[in-house]
This record gives structure tokens, C-alpha cells and sequence, in this order.
């Protein structure tokens, strides 16, 4: 069953492009570094709040990630653009779709 990893932050509107820039690089990064990740979406809502949905093969998979942080530079890059964590959860995927 996948893993689905929800968090919630904020960005200032004046860096939401510099956020969206960084993006496809961080992702590049978890690509290469994170065993089990699957994929990720971002979702933009309003008041400069963002939700990233990650999908993950295992529960173990998203932990040893959390552990890592900003462990590469892109990652880094794209953590440091948030000016705030609203929220992480951890869900199952009941649907097995991605």
C-alpha cells in the first residue's frame, strides 16, 4: 500500500515563482537519493499556502527520508524558500493510484 506523505506550508507571494524554479531540481535530488519515493504534486491554495503530496512506497521509505532533511544541495534550496511549516501528516493510499 502506498505511503502519502501531506505538507502544509507557506511561501511569500514575491518568492512563489523562485519556489517553482526550484522544484524540478529538488525533485531530481529526491529522485536520486530517496528510496521509495514514487512521485510528488504541489498544490498552490490561496493566502501563500502550498501542499506538497508525496507519494512513498513504504511508511519505512518516508521515514528514512524525514531523517535526511536537506541532506542534497537542491533539496536545501527548495526547503529554505519556505517561511513556514503548517502541517505534516502521513496517510495510506486506499486506491493503489498515483
Amino acid at each position: 500500500m502506498v505511503t502519502v506523505e501531506l505538507t502544509r506550508f507557506r511561501v511569500a507571494s514575491r518568492r512563489a515563482e523562485e519556489l517553482l524554479a526550484a522544484r524540478p531540481a529538488m525533485l531530481r535530488d529526491f529522485e536520486a537519493d530517496r528510496v521509495g519515493f514514487l512521485d510528488a504534486r504541489l498544490v498552490q491554495l490561496p493566502d501563500d499556502e502550498w501542499v506538497d503530496i508525496v507519494f512513498w512506497r513504504s511508511p519505512e521509505d518516508l521515514a528514512a527520508s524525514r531523517a535526511k532533511g536537506g541532506n542534497l544541495p537542491y533539496i536545501q534550496a527548495f526547503f529554505e524558500l519556505i517561511d513556514e511549516l503548517v502541517s505534516s501528516e502521513e496517510g495510506k493510499m486506499l486506491d493503489g493510484r498515483i
